[in-house]
């Protein structure tokens, strides 16, 4: 991302975040764009020159594939425009936001919009529901990765007696390879990544749109139902349906919005996954995207002010701090339980409450993100505001592929 057209988010909505069965997908499409646009100040949308909607799971259980952000964008007014749909798993939204942010700063337009959105409760078709995140993995060679993940975690044996759940998402047993390799390599320990849970849990108590509004103590989290050890319930990313839109605008365009609330986008960095060792964590693929945002920005971890990462379990936030640069690699748990990522620490971590107890609509999940950062920086967070905040990061991890997530986007907003 090389260019001297500085961009800014001017306009940022989101839905509130749940299980809506009666809820049409377009209707939350509708009224994330409104809430967008009224956020820009614009009117009506006859500004936006192009779109882009992420969306994962209606081609698979509502059987709308194809056009799928032509027929939801119609109902907010959209249409005529270019419009791109978007799928690249749980990084689909901030898939799309790097698709509008080159598109504005290769030149070719002046003002974009961008969608997440996403239906995943269908009580009648639950299992669709879970046989839905076996398409984020290579389904051909599904069973001899899912054999080579679990060959990772072999020095942290499952306790004896401990059943997983009976209706689970296959990732939750890809992390929990992963979390037990963890553990074992650093000595990372499951009261660690209960305090993730916890801590998110927390923030959610502040955040209006959350799917969840309650705390949990570490020993709750705990004691929990098993999933797929070492997690319980509460470290896992529950289903969820929601809808987030941002308004992206040049410099050249900014006079026509509120200046004063924009957010300038930094950097954006999409890498997708490698055949790497899997001893070789400093290749991982979420260092990879955070060191290309880095520098992109020009700016180091040490600036960041709030980030908000992939927790889709508690023990995703450990690894991903790592990867960004805020503690050296396995001491992403410590750093938890020290209180350095809550609110009123070193950098808080997901204080909108995170996948975790916000909410996960996969497609969604990219720019409710970065709609939370934008909140930040705008200081209009209420009480889970972070102090004095000038520069966020966001990191958003989709699908995985050998021993990483097969894409993953870190994107820097700020510093002006």
């Amino acid at each position: 991302m090389r260019s001297n057209i500085d961009v800014y988010i001017v306009g940022s909505g989101m839905t509130s975040l749940g299980k809506f069965p009666d809820r049409p997908l377009r209707a939350m499409t509708a009224m994330a764009v409104e809430k967008a646009l009224a956020d820009s100040g614009l009117d009506n949308p006859s500004s936006i020159e192009a779109a882009w909607f992420s969306n994962t799971r209606q081609a698979l259980l509502e059987g709308q594939n194809g056009i799928r952000g032509e027929v939801a964008l119609r109902s907010s007014g959209i249409s005529g425009i270019p419009i791109t749909n978007v799928e690249n798993a749980c990084a689909s939204g901030s898939t799309g936001f790097a698709n509008a942010l080159a598109y504005l700063k290769a030149g070719f337009g002046e003002v974009a919009l961008v969608v997440g959105a996403e239906k995943m409760f269908f009580p009648d078709n639950r299992d669709g529901m879970f046989r839905a995140f076996k398409g984020s993995t290579d389904v051909l060679e599904f069973d001899s990765q899912i054999d080579a993940l679990l060959s990772l975690a072999k020095g942290m044996p499952i306790p004896d007696g401990v059943e997983p759940a009976a209706e689970r998402s296959v990732f939750m047993d890809i992390y929990a390879a992963f979390a037990r390799y963890h553990m074992a390599r650093y000595g990372t320990t499951q009261r660690q990544i209960a305090a993730v849970a916890s801590k998110n849990h927390h923030h959610s108590t502040m955040n209006p749109d959350a799917q969840y509004q309650f705390d949990l103590t570490i020993e709750e989290v705990l004691a929990d139902k098993p999933v797929s050890w070492p997690f319980t319930r509460a470290m896992c990313a529950p289903i969820s349906d929601g809808a987030a839109a941002m308004l992206l605008c040049t410099g050249s365009a900014l006079k026509r919005f509120n200046a004063d609330r924009a957010v300038r986008v930094a950097s954006c960095a999409l890498v997708s996954s490698t055949d790497r060792d899997p001893d070789d964590l400093d290749n991982h693929v979420g260092r990879r995207a955070a060191l290309r945002a880095y520098e992109q920005a020009g700016v180091g971890p040490e600036a960041m002010s709030v980030a908000e990462v992939h927790d889709a379990t508690a023990f995703a936030e450990i690894i991903q701090i790592e990867n960004l640069g805020f503690c050296p690699r396995g001491e992403g748990g410590a750093m938890t339980d020290s209180g350095a990522t809550a609110l009123g620490g070193r950098i808080p971590v997901n204080p909108s409450g995170g996948l975790l107890s916000k909410g996960h609509p996969v497609g969604a999940t990219g720019i409710i993100q970065l709609h939370e950062l934008t909140t930040q920086l705008r200081g209009e967070a209420g009480a889970r505001q972070v102090d004095n905040a000038r520069w966020a990061i966001a990191e958003n991890g989709g699908g995985f592929l050998g021993y990483e997530e097969a894409a993953t986007t870190v994107t820097i907003l700020g510093g002006e």
